[in-house]
């Protein structure tokens, strides 16, 4: 019997795939084999002994001490691209938000009084100040495409609009997906100076943390609309605050308030709507929830944000062994002679690397001893071991 532990509100859609007769799922679950969360910070949260992965049911993990888990040979998994159609659809929302001053807009007119011959007077002296501008036509530089990149630049080329994308990590799949009519930025300045909006779809981490920052923002058409729906770390926001302010930027939105943002009169800060959809919700829950069972039951990693994807489909002979480790030389070697010298003979053996660490499934004819186990996880480098 599996331990699942639940922190927030995960949707039925990802719950339900965990079978009653295998697992334990719930907020009170003792000595969980696995976290499911989506926005529960557990940067203050002990770490169980017997906890063999996290589920992060959306994209972003930073509310997860990463780094804490890989040390102990725990991958962390997220659900890259099941709400990408969410925020994708919340990017054109707000591109439109924008470009038609819509929110000052609708200010105004609920601050109307009077009869309905003085509003009509008052609607059509007023109405000026929120002219707006077609998309159609306009340039739209997007700056990472990945899953919800590339479904803003092909929605937004559907809506007549020319796409400059820039993203020198692209995968081959999303390269497939993305509209042919896109052409290709050498560089965030040259994306930055050709586009009338852009939008941001970028991780946050170390190296991209202020990422867009006062040197690109200078290199931007002046009057062009940013739009952020990555994180708010990844842009240097004293940096667009000037801009707002000198004009050199028409509008900032973002999926992220803060207090210099909320009044500010060209700023669009929404609540952090991205993947609040049932759908995202639906969709993310369940990605995670096949990705946990795979591990827990046959140590498949998809999706892991601190570990390389290994897939071994089961053979349905013998016994696996899941091993977490440092990349370092001569690991797969001491199992390997570890396993031949207790005449465990190996049916498969994959092992990947990613940066720093690395994991390896064996498939062997019989179980492995106690004895033969604490051997392995006595190999220097060795984080974690596990018999499926």
């Amino acid at each position: 019997m599996f331990k699942i532990l639940t922190y927030n509100n995960i949707s039925r859609a990802g719950l339900d795939r965990f079978p009653d007769e295998q697992y334990q799922v719930g907020a009170q679950v003792d000595s969980p084999d696995a976290v499911m969360l989506r926005s529960f910070n557990l940067h203050d949260q002990a770490i169980p002994a017997t906890l063999k992965a996290v589920g992060r049911a959306g994209a972003g993990v930073n509310n997860i001490p990463v780094p804490e888990y890989t040390q102990r040979g725990i991958p962390v998994f997220n659900a890259p691209g099941a709400n990408s159609n969410a925020v994708a659809e919340l990017v054109i929302a707000g591109m439109l938000l924008a470009a038609r001053n819509i929110v000052p807009a609708l200010n105004f007119v609920r601050d109307l009084t009077g009869s309905e011959e003085s509003l009509n007077e008052q609607i059509e002296n007023e109405k000026k100040h929120f002219a707006g501008f077609e998309l159609s036509g306009k340039t739209l530089g997007v700056l990472g495409l990945g899953a919800i990149g590339v479904k803003v630049a092909n929605s937004s080329a559907a809506l007549g609009m020319k796409i400059i994308g820039f993203d020198p990590f692209m995968s081959l799949e999303n390269a497939w997906k993305l509209t042919s009519s896109a052409e290709q930025a050498i560089s965030i300045d040259d994306l930055t100076s050709r586009s009338d909006l852009i939008s941001l779809h970028i991780p946050l981490n170390d190296k991209t943390k202020n990422l867009f920052n006062e040197a690109h923002i200078q290199r931007i058409k002046k009057g062009a609309i940013l739009l952020n729906f990555s994180r708010a770390g990844v842009v240097d926001e004293s940096a667009v605050l000037a801009a707002l302010d000198s004009g050199a930027l028409s509008a900032y939105v973002c999926d992220f308030p803060t207090a210099a943002l909320i009044n500010h009169p060209r700023a669009i800060a929404l609540p952090h709507l991205g993947a609040s959809t049932e759908e995202a919700e639906d969709n993310c829950a369940a990605m995670v929830a096949d990705q946990l069972r795979e591990f827990l039951e046959h140590g498949t990693i998809r999706n892991s944000v601190n570990f390389p994807e290994v897939v071994v489909a089961p053979s349905g002979d013998g016994f696996r062994l899941s091993i977490a480790n440092e990349n370092k030389p001569g690991v797969v070697g001491h199992i390997s002679s570890i396993l031949g010298a207790a005449g465990l003979n190996i049916l498969d053996l994959l092992n990947k690397s990613r940066g720093d660490y690395a994991y390896t499934l064996v498939d062997i004819h019989a179980a492995a001893s106690e004895e033969v186990v604490e051997q392995l996880r006595a190999i220097d480098g060795v984080l974690s071991v596990r018999v499926i």
